[in-house]
């Protein structure tokens, strides 16, 4: 893999894990063929650790009745949003096969960053599904125009591993021990403190959420493994306080 194809695999990677909604397109089925073509439609997107999208479909909608017949899809992450010229923005389509999983892991992980789809996600029309990423088409602005094979967007086993198998443990652990130096790396990124508490976390960052606001906070390298992970916190509280520090010694005294 080139050092171009890993640096565009970064920016698809980056938009599954920071967009939370997507259009989906699927090919119509059935009585809705009459015309034939494709089918878009609003859908709410989380990321699995690897950034696999994943995302929960009711069989009663008209892509998942087309997605039974042909489950191929595609979604477009749009990532300008605020920009005043949008077509100079970031934004990615990604093609793969939507498959059903009742994996209890990506369950949970899905309605942490979606909580709302709690009230519906015992019905018995509503399926979890995982997209299984073949390639994407990443647009970066004018000109940076790139086909990105499927694993340079996503991170290997290998890396995800370690903290796939006990994300909910060090979740529980991170709520419980570290909530003041959670506040600490929010307004580090610009946050206002108070309340935020992580709903989610891979190897380059940890999620948190204050109601409906979300919150990225990257690491400074990738982590593998728990104690990497509390090594990159470490380094990241270790960096808020200092600018913490900075600001307050920069402001005027009375």
């Amino acid at each position: 893999m080139s050092g171009q194809q890993t640096e565009q695999g970064l920016a698809v990677r980056a938009l599954i894990r920071r967009c939370r909604r997507a259009s989906a397109a699927t090919l119509l089925q059935g009585e809705e063929a009459r015309v034939a073509g494709p089918y878009a439609s609003l859908v709410m997107v989380a990321a699995d650790l690897d950034a696999s999208p994943l995302l929960f479909l009711s069989t009663l909608a008209v892509h998942s009745r087309n997605l039974e017949r042909d489950p191929r899809m595609a979604l477009l992450l749009d990532g300008t949003e605020g920009l005043e010229n949008p077509l100079a923005g970031e934004r990615a389509t990604l093609l793969g096969v939507c498959e059903r999983t009742s994996c209890p892991r990506l369950r949970s992980r899905y309605l942490r960053y979606h909580p709302d789809a709690a009230r519906y996600s015992d019905f018995a029309d509503f399926h979890l599904c995982r997209l299984r990423l073949e390639r994407a088409h990443l647009v970066a602005g004018f000109g940076r125009i790139a086909w990105v094979p499927a694993p340079a967007v996503l991170l290997s086993e290998a890396i995800t591993r370690d903290l796939l198998r006990r994300e909910e443990a060090l979740l529980g652990e991170l709520e419980r021990e570290q909530t003041d130096n959670l506040q600490l790396l929010a307004a580090a990124a610009g946050a206002t403190p108070g309340g935020w508490r992580p709903i989610g976390l891979d190897p380059e960052g940890l999620d948190l959420a204050r109601g409906r606001e979300r919150l990225r906070i990257p690491f400074p390298a990738t982590v593998a493994d728990p104690e990497q992970l509390r090594a990159a916190l470490v380094d990241l509280v270790r960096g808020g306080r200092r600018r913490t520090a900075e600001d307050h010694s920069s402001r005027p005294q009375d």
